[in-house]
């Protein structure tokens, strides 16, 4: 069983120098369901926007503020404002003159994956995923063709290829 993690924004803020932006704090745990992070932007900083396809964010202003962009409508930013940044949504921050710190919480995330070949339709069918197990974290593989574990990022061995055909005397 995880161990719970309990910290306060105030020990966190006073952890870091005043000028350091970014990540201040994050979620740890191969396990766990959640990302969540404690984010500082520095005055007039943010990014261009963009379009989060995979998970739905939800973001609370800790101090500071700024504005928020969704999908062309804009919001002002301030402390306690708790926003649902859907998936789908093209999305844009912009500290103000006081700097932006906010607290993100989402769905974990699936690991990165550089790209799926297609098959082609006469091809073999591709072998069950369960028997990828991560020899680290003890994570199975969610997909057929995993060469890295989603938890922890360890590279899986002992997979076969995607044209080996499993016998039943295998199972």
């Amino acid at each position: 069983m995880r161990e719970a993690e309990f910290v306060t924004v105030a020990e966190l803020v006073a952890a870091v120098a005043q000028g350091e932006s970014g990540a201040l704090w994050r979620l740890e745990g191969v396990d766990r369901q959640l990302d969540a992070n404690l984010v500082r932007h520095l005055p007039g900083t943010g990014g261009a926007a963009y379009t989060e396809d995979e998970v739905d964010v939800m973001l609370v202003v800790v101090e500071g503020g700024g504005t928020l962009t969704l999908d062309g409508t804009t919001s002002r930013l301030t402390p306690g404002f708790i926003g649902l940044l859907p998936r789908g949504t093209s999305r844009a921050l912009l500290a103000g003159p006081e700097g932006l710190l906010v607290l993100t919480a989402h769905h974990r995330r699936r690991g990165m994956s550089i790209g799926r070949s297609t098959p082609a339709p006469d091809a073999a069918p591709e072998p069950c995923a369960l028997h990828l197990v991560c020899a680290r974290c003890h994570r199975h593989a969610i997909e057929a063709d995993a060469r890295y574990c989603t938890g922890c990022g360890t590279a899986l061995t002992d997979r076969p290829t995607p044209r080996q055909a499993r016998r039943p005397s295998d199972a």
